[in-house]
This record gives structure tokens, C-alpha cells and sequence, in this order.
């Protein structure tokens, strides 16, 4: 508990630059006391941390101090490498040889357990491309140009200033605040045609997750589907949101929202989807569907 305790502080520090006894006390729910015999293990550990007394004083590491092996368990050191391995989204992101010189300096080997590639078939090259400019542009805060294919089947050039990438629900998205709209906003990255990274820098802004609230006013959406189709079902919806019947049919429970997305997804079920709530959605697609066959047939 008092190595992990020991580690903490000094990722703490490291983070903080300073902080004072009873602050790190407070933090840690262990008396000052407790935290002034860390600070002497840590320093009986050869790491360089001091304390300053007065008014702008408190408990800091020298200003080049470099993380040490010495402050880390086994186990913290086979996360760590775990978390480097599971990183390697694209195959142009090599970190062996920081793995293995990791490895060298924990004396862990590390088991290579996980492989993340989320570019698409037969598109790997571009995917992987798009993926490295837009990280590069999160990094390092610049502005990135893009053309975005919306739902509503527009396509528009946006100037967007990148938070984050997210991978959710089999597929990754680039949360960004958009300069025409000046609101934040989320980007289906399979949906941004092209991009340029600008030279023009900005500051990072707090992205704000919908709350539970806001979830709640999606409406709830009741669908049937034949047991044949139980593979796409669990691809796209959770187990907690399906129903087995007795005859095999799946019915499923999803709040979900009205938009023009969910008339795209609900179609691309072709006829094996019995939308059972609202009844209206019904209508909605019939619509659709006979517009498409209106345009299509021969």
C-alpha cells in the first residue's frame, strides 16, 4: 500500500509541480505526519524531492527529474507496458523498441495481448493517414480544414479545432469545436472526406460529455427481428437491450435518437427489422423505402 501511496505522490508531483504536506494529506487520507516519513523513503530512494518552507513553499522535485523505476510495483510496471502495447492503433505507430527498452529497465516481459487496427478493409492506407494527421492535430492544438459528409447527405467545409478521438460503438469519431457553428461538435471520421492540417494553433478547450439527462430525452425505440439476424443484433445492441422470444425472434429496447441517422440505420435492415414503437416511425420509413424504390426500380 506504501509503495503505491509512494508512487502516486510523485506522479502527483510530477503532474502539480508542488503541492504542501497538508494538501498531499488530504489527498492521500493519511495524516501529514504519514506523508512527511513518504517524503523520506522517497528521498532514502534516490528520488530528488525537497521541501521549501515560507509562504510560496511547499514539496517539489527537482525540476529535471525524470520518472524512475525504482517507485514502481510489479504490477504497476506490467501496466505500463500493457498500456503502450494496447496503443498501437495503426501499424505506422512502432513502439518496440520503447518496449523493449521498458522491458529491459522493469526486467518484465511483457505479453503482446492486444491489436487494435481501426481502419477499414481494403482502406487501411488512408484510414491510417486520416487518423495520424488528426491525432497530431489534438497534440499538438492546431486547426484542421475538413470536408464532412453529414447525415442530412451535405457535404461542407468546416474548420475545426480537434479535442479528441473516440472510438464508440464500432466506429471512431473526432470531438472538435466548430469554428462556423462555435459550438462543440462530433465528426464521424469515416464521414470527413478529406482534411488539412492549418498552421494556426488554439487553445485547448473542456469538452463537455451529455449528461444522463439530456440521454433521457431520446425517445425509446421497440424493434422485432428473426432469429436469423441475431449476429447484426448484437453487433449493434447491447444484451441487456434484447428480449429472446419463444419462437426466436429478438426484440429490442433502445433509446435512441430521431434524426436522420436512425432512418438510415433502421433501412439498413432491409426487411427484417418490425418496428413495433412509436408507431409513427413506421410511417416514416414506409416513406423512405418507397422513395428509394421510386428512384431505383427499372
Amino acid at each position: 500500500m506504501q509503495e503505491s501511496r509512494l508512487f502516486k505522490i510523485v506522479y502527483y508531483l510530477l503532474d502539480k509541480g508542488q503541492a504542501t504536506a497538508p494538501e498531499l494529506a488530504e489527498k492521500f487520507e493519511v495524516s501529514v505526519r504519514t506523508i512527511y516519513r513518504d517524503i523520506d523513503s522517497l528521498s532514502e530512494a534516490g528520488i530528488p524531492i525537497y521541501a521549501e518552507t515560507g509562504r510560496n513553499g511547499g514539496i517539489r522535485l527537482m525540476n529535471d527529474f525524470v520518472l524512475n523505476k525504482a517507485v514502481l510495483s510489479e504490477d504497476e510496471k506490467k501496466e505500463i507496458l500493457t498500456a503502450l502495447q494496447s496503443i498501437n492503433a495503426t501499424p505506422n505507430i512502432d513502439n518496440s523498441q520503447t518496449l523493449q527498452k521498458l522491458s529491459a529497465m522493469f526486467h518484465v516481459s511483457g505479453e503482446n495481448w492486444l491489436e487494435v487496427d481501426f481502419s477499414r478493409w481494403g482502406n487501411k492506407e488512408a484510414d491510417n493517414e486520416k487518423f495520424e494527421l488528426l491525432k497530431s492535430a489534438v497534440i499538438h492544438c492546431r486547426s484542421v480544414k475538413i470536408h464532412y459528409a453529414n447525415s442530412s447527405q451535405i457535404i461542407s467545409e468546416r474548420v475545426v479545432e480537434p479535442c479528441k478521438l473516440v472510438y464508440k460503438s464500432n466506429a471512431w469519431y473526432l470531438k472538435a469545436f466548430c469554428t462556423e457553428k462555435q459550438a462543440l461538435r462530433i465528426f464521424k471520421l469515416n464521414r470527413i472526406l478529406d482534411l488539412e492540417l492549418l498552421n494556426e494553433c488554439f487553445q485547448r478547450r473542456d469538452f463537455l460529455e451529455p449528461t444522463e439527462a439530456s440521454q433521457e430525452e431520446y425517445k425509446e425505440i421497440v424493434l422485432r427481428f428473426p432469429k436469423e439476424m441475431a449476429y447484426r443484433v448484437y453487433d449493434e445492441f447491447d444484451k441487456a437491450q434484447v428480449q429472446k422470444q419463444a419462437n426466436g425472434d429478438l426484440i429490442v429496447s433502445a433509446k435512441m435518437p430521431e434524426d436522420a441517422w436512425l432512418t438510415g440505420f433502421l433501412l439498413s435492415f432491409g426487411t427484417q427489422a418490425d418496428i413495433l414503437s412509436p408507431a409513427y416511425l413506421r410511417e416514416v420509413i414506409a416513406e423512405q423505402a418507397k422513395l428509394i424504390y421510386e428512384k431505383n426500380k427499372p
